[in-house]
């Protein structure tokens, strides 16, 4: 440990993560899905790991892999689709009768999807027929011709998401709805938004028309950068979702695990998904969702189950989530932690959770850089063994106060006994 100035960076007291599905375990009342009865599950044993848009032919291989949720189904549902699913013990969050069928009462489904990205720019030929139709969404557009606009015309009106999710609330108040934004969420500067650009008054009026939300921004992989590399916009937009939705929205987001689109063939690495996931938790989300589609060097819609290095990565950290879920579902204590690191450019983020008889400390470099991090624990007394949990090490609180290294993108995960 350096003896340099240390400096406190981040004090821990109002991130809160919850329940969700499984059939064993401990019914909780922080479970922030009670008020839906065919909804995820109020289990205690249940964190939400999904992974989005994926053929139910694949449910086996992803539940192996520590994944217990289906976002999204293309052109389903069908009873094949659930029966598949329901043969893995996947659960499922789709379109409300997408096909013609009614799935109501199928317990398979614990949620209904309502669109993806409608803060992005939407393409004129689906969106906007009536080119009229844009003034009155919006405004303060400018006065062009269809053919001005071009092939993308604005977002869609938070209005319009309203009326929908009334729509899908109306016809089944038995399970929540699921919204999925942009990377507008966190990056201020994203032009995918197109008039709306910076406008992030938008996103509280997005979040009425939603029970869950969710958004994406893939950092590594990213082609702007501004974004390149920063994995703290992960945490940034999951941060924005907390506020706006004012303890009235359960939060989710996605997680990156794959070139995706990336011509430089970059990729996270099992580090840096580690990080953007305990980030999350950290922060306030409440679910994952694993964006797995790939389309450098080719497309390959499971390229997660493709690549051996990342998958075993990805499982091991939803094994580590899965059996911390009884922690993470319980109350956050606020107010009693607080970290000190000894570099300014190196903040550390922190939650602390208490659960039969233990203290939890989950921790989180928010930069990429190597500091020395000193923890204080209120209404700790003595010395006491701080197990570093998954890591095969033992290091040693007195009075509350504990020492710890954090290299780049670490995380790290304290039990005191």
């Amino acid at each position: 440990m350096t003896k340099r100035l240390l400096i406190v960076v981040f004090v821990c007291g109002c991130f809160v993560c919850a329940a969700g599905s499984a059939t064993c375990g401990a019914m909780t009342e922080n479970s922030p899905y009670v008020k839906w009865k065919n909804g995820p599950s109020h289990s205690d044993k249940f964190f939400p790991i999904a992974v989005w848009l994926q053929d139910p032919a694949n449910a086996a291989k992803y539940k192996a892999a520590g994944i217990n949720t289906y976002v999204g189904l293309w052109q389903g549902p069908t009873e094949k689709q659930l029966a598949q699913l329901k043969q893995a013990g996947m659960k499922l969050i789709c379109s409300q009768n997408a096909t013609g069928l009614n799935p109501i009462n199928d317990r398979t489904i614990i949620g209904w999807m309502h669109g993806d990205e409608p803060d992005n720019a939407q393409d004129m030929q689906r969106q906007w027929k009536d080119v009229s139709r844009i003034k009155q969404a919006w405004p303060d557009a400018p006065e062009k011709t269809f053919e001005e606009w071009g092939k993308w015309g604005p977002p869609v009106p938070p209005k319009d998401i309203q009326a929908g999710y009334a729509k899908v609330k109306a016809a089944d108040p038995s399970r929540p709805v699921f919204l999925n934004l942009g990377q507008g969420v966190a990056y201020d500067n994203y032009v995918g938004r197109g008039i709306r650009t910076r406008r992030l008054e938008d996103y509280p009026e997005y979040m009425k028309g939603c029970d869950i939300v969710s958004f994406d921004i893939y950092p590594v992989v990213h082609n702007k950068q501004e974004v390149t590399g920063k994995l703290w916009y992960v945490a940034r937009g999951v941060d924005r979702l907390v506020k706006w939705g004012a303890g009235e929205k359960v939060v989710w987001n996605c997680i990156e695990c794959t070139r995706i689109d990336n011509a430089e063939l970059k990729k996270a690495t099992p580090h840096q998904v580690k990080c953007e996931v305990w980030m999350s938790i950290i922060h306030g989300s409440m679910g994952l969702v694993y964006f797995v589609h790939e389309w450098q060097p080719k497309f390959n819609e499971a390229a997660l189950l493709d690549d051996p290095e990342i998958l075993a990565a990805v499982t091991a950290v939803n094994r580590q989530v899965t059996e911390l879920a009884p922690v993470l579902n319980s109350s956050t204590v606020t107010g009693r932690a607080c970290v000190a690191s000894s570099n300014e450019n190196v903040p550390i983020a922190l939650m602390m959770k208490e659960y039969k008889d233990a203290v939890y400390v989950f921790a989180v470099g928010m930069r990429e850089g190597s500091t020395d991090a000193i923890f204080t624990l209120g209404g700790i007394e003595g010395r006491k063994p701080v197990e570093v949990l998954g890591e095969s090490r033992t290091i040693e609180s007195i009075n509350g106060v504990f020492r710890d290294k954090f290299e780049p993108w670490d995380v790290h995960i304290y039990r005191l006994m």
